[in-house]
């Protein structure tokens, strides 16, 4: 039996177990789960060519997540921070090959983070979260709880990629390699945005808003078991519908809705190329 399989195997027997009975070996065997999530040798959710979304959950994951707050005591971390002592600070070291710009960031222990990555203050990363090799996390950005940021992103500045522990059979958002997310963008509840996808500032994602894609002529929609995917490629700004029945069409209501306007071209990649001069 493999290292990772055994380890599941563990997390999830003691998952069912009450607080009262978790020990200090316990508590190690956290440690080493935890010390998996760092080196991205273990994640909350992971491509799966066979899915629908492109992705599956690894729900045992988001249990051992689950755990290190069950076995946690509230400790002072330094300064006026008190926390649960199974999630400090992560230890970043200068071998790491990863820049953080002194200025009120903080990067949660039990998540990945790969080389190249560039954190520009203030900006928070949470506990499973997976940032892949060659990405901005910008300033005033919120990466949540095991979400999963591909290679080369941007994240931009106040943009928040929201996270989903729980339920732990539910998809983290995914945002995948080579994704411009603009500023005071919003990806909630799920929603996946495919390779080299274009959010607009001030574009908003979620289960309960549908996106109309004008280009294809499709409107894409969260299901009960399957989330939000934004099409590889695709350029999507914050749009308006109107609103065609009763008082809001009396007053002449629209209501916001993500519209895909085009898809990326030469164009498009000529305009995002400053984003490679400030990693």
């Amino acid at each position: 039996m493999s290292l990772t399989a055994s380890l599941q195997g563990e997390i999830e027997s003691l998952f069912e177990q009450p607080p009262a009975v978790y020990t200090d070996e316990h508590r190690q065997l956290f440690l080493a789960f935890r010390d998996l999530l760092n080196q991205g040798r273990i994640r909350s959710a992971e491509p799966d060519a066979a899915g629908i979304s492109g992705w599956r959950v690894n729900s045992w994951v988001k249990k051992g997540i689950l755990l290190g707050f069950r076995l946690g005591g509230i400790v002072e971390m330094g300064g006026q921070f008190f926390d649960k002592a199974t999630y400090p600070l992560r230890q970043i070291s200068i071998g790491d090959g990863v820049r953080v710009v002194p200025g009120g960031s903080s990067v949660r222990d039990g998540c990945f983070i790969g080389r190249g990555v560039t954190c520009m203050p203030p900006m928070y990363i949470n506990v499973g979260a997976y940032v892949d090799d060659g990405s901005m996390v910008d300033s005033h950005a919120l990466i949540g709880s095991c979400a999963q940021i591909g290679k080369r992103c941007h994240v931009s500045a106040a943009s928040q990629i929201g996270g989903v522990l729980e339920p732990v059979g539910a998809l983290p958002v995914i945002i995948e390699d080579d994704v411009l997310v603009g500023g005071n963008c919003g990806v909630y509840e799920g929603t996946v945005v495919k390779k080299r996808a274009v959010l607009g500032t001030g574009t908003i994602l979620n289960r309960s808003t549908p996106v109309h894609d004008l280009v294809r002529g499709k409107i894409y929609a969260a299901t009960d078991t399957e989330p939000l995917v934004i099409p590889e490629e695709a350029v999507v700004v914050a749009g308006s519908r109107a609103v065609k029945s009763g008082m809001g069409k009396d007053w002449g209501i629209s209501l916001y809705t993500p519209v895909i306007v085009k898809y990326r071209d030469a164009g498009t990649d000529a305009k995002i190329q400053l984003e490679d001069l400030l990693r």
